[in-house]
C-alpha cells in the first residue's frame, strides 16, 4: 500500500514539474503549461514501469547490466570520432551510436555474465555460496516432527517463516473448530520451540503476493524468488513445487527412508488389534506406525502373535507389511 502511494506521488510530481517548467522553455506558447503537463505524465509512468520492470532482476544482473551501460558509453565514445569525420549530422550520429552501445552492452553483460571472467570474478558468481533457506509450511509446522528434525542437526540453514503462513496458523487456532483450534495452537508452540532453540536460525519473512489466493501458490512463488527449498508434508503442494521447479523436502519422505527395513521371510512379533478389509484378515502396527497386515489373524484380535513376513508395499501413504501366522507356517512345513 505504502509503494503505491509513493509511485502515485511520483507520477503527479513529475506531472506537476513538467507543468511549472514548460512555459520556461516555451515562453510565446500559450498551450506550453498542459504540453508540460502531458510529458511530466508520461515520464512519470515510464519511470514507473521501468521501476517495476527492474525489480524482476537480481542484483547480480542489475550490477552486471550497469557495468555493460558503462563499458557500451565508453566504446561508443571510441567509435564516434572515426565515424563522425566522414558523416554529416556529426551530432545525431554521436547519439546514435551511443544508443545502440549502450543497449548491445546491457544486453550482452546480464545474457552472458557467467561466461565473462571479470564479471564472474567481480560478482563472485561461482564462488558464493547461495543461502540456505528453508521454507516451512502449515501443515509441517502443525505436524510438529520438523522440532524434533531440527534438534538431531540433520536440518541446516534458515528456517523461513512467511507472515501469510503464521497468518493461517493464527486462523485455524482461533478456529470455533475444537480439533481445528488445536492444531492451531499446536503449531504455534511448535513455531516458539524452534525460536528458543539456540542455534536454530528462524526469520519471518514479509514478502506476499496479493495477487495469488492459495497460501500453497504463495509458497511456490517464494521459493522461487528465495531459490529455496520448502518443507512440507503436503503431497500436493510436493508436487506443484516440483512441477515449477522447486526443491521440496518432505517430511513423510524423510520417516518412511528411516524405517528400519523388513526382508520376506523375516520373524516378527506384533499385536493385532483389528480386523483388515479381507475376509479373515487383522491388522497391527509397528512402532513407527507401518501398518501390519496378518492372514487369517481376525481371529487373535487383541493377542501379541509371532508372524512371517511374505511380502512389503511402498505406498504414497506409507508401507504396508503382510505376513501369515508362524503357527501356520509350521504346520505346513511339518506336513499337517
Amino acid at each position: 500500500m505504502i509503494v503505491n502511494i509513493i509511485r502515485a506521488v511520483m507520477v503527479v510530481s513529475t506531472s506537476w514539474v513538467g507543468y511549472l517548467i514548460a512555459p520556461y522553455l516555451f515562453p510565446n506558447s500559450p498551450s506550453a503549461p498542459f504540453w508540460g503537463l502531458g510529458i511530466g505524465l508520461v515520464l512519470g509512468v515510464i519511470i514507473l514501469i521501468l521501476e517495476i520492470s527492474l525489480a524482476r532482476f537480481s542484483g547480480k544482473a542489475l550490477t552486471a547490466g550497469i557495468m555493460g551501460l558503462i563499458l557500451g558509453l565508453i566504446a561508443a565514445n571510441l567509435v564516434a570520432p572515426a565515424i563522425v569525420s566522414v558523416v554529416r549530422a556529426s551530432w545525431y550520429v554521436h547519439v546514435l551510436l551511443l544508443i545502440i552501445f549502450s543497449y548491445l552492452g546491457i544486453v550482452l553483460s546480464v545474457r552472458k555474465m557467467e561466461d565473462l571472467p571479470f564479471l564472474v570474478n567481480l560478482l563472485q558468481i561461482k564462488d558464493k555460496k547461495a543461502p540456505d533457506f528453508k521454507i516451512l509450511d502449515t501443515s509441517v509446522i502443525i505436524d510438529g516432527r520438523i522440532a524434533d528434525i531440527q534438534e538431531t542437526g540433520f536440518l541446516e540453514g534458515t528456517l523461513i517463516i512467511p507472515r501469510f503462513v503464521l497468518k493461517e496458523l493464527q486462523q485455524i487456532a482461533d478456529s470455533s473448530d475444537t480439533l481445528k483450534r488445536n492444531r492451531g495452537r499446536r503449531g504455534l508452540d511448535i513455531l516458539n520451540r524452534l525460536q528458543k532453540k539456540a542455534g536454530v536460525k528462524v526469520e519471518i519473512q514479509d514478502r506476499d503476493f496479493p495477487e495469488l489466493r492459495e497460501v500453497d501458490a504463495k509458497l511456490v512463488k517464494l521459493g522461487e524468488q528465495l531459490k529455496a527449498k520448502v518443507v512440507t508434508n503436503d503431497y500436493n503442494l510436493n508436487k506443484v513445487a516440483e512441477l515449477q521447479g522447486v526443491e521440496v523436502l518432505n517430511v513423510n519422505d524423510l520417516a518412511n527412508a528411516v524405517k528400519p527395513v523388513v526382508l520376506p521371510g523375516e520373524l516378527m512379533n506384533v499385536r493385532v488389534l483389528k480386523e483388515g478389509k479381507e475376509y479373515g484378515q487383522g491388522v497391527g502396527y509397528l512402532d513407527d506406525g507401518t501398518m501390519v497386515v496378518v492372514d487369517n489373524g481376525r481371529s487373535r484380535i487383541g493377542q501379541a502373535v509371532d508372524v512371517l513376513v511374505t511380502s512389503v508395499l511402498q505406498t504414497t501413504a506409507g508401507r504396508m507389511i503382510f505376513t501369515r501366522l508362524k503357527e501356520e507356517v509350521d504346520r505346513e512345513q511339518a506336513g499337517f
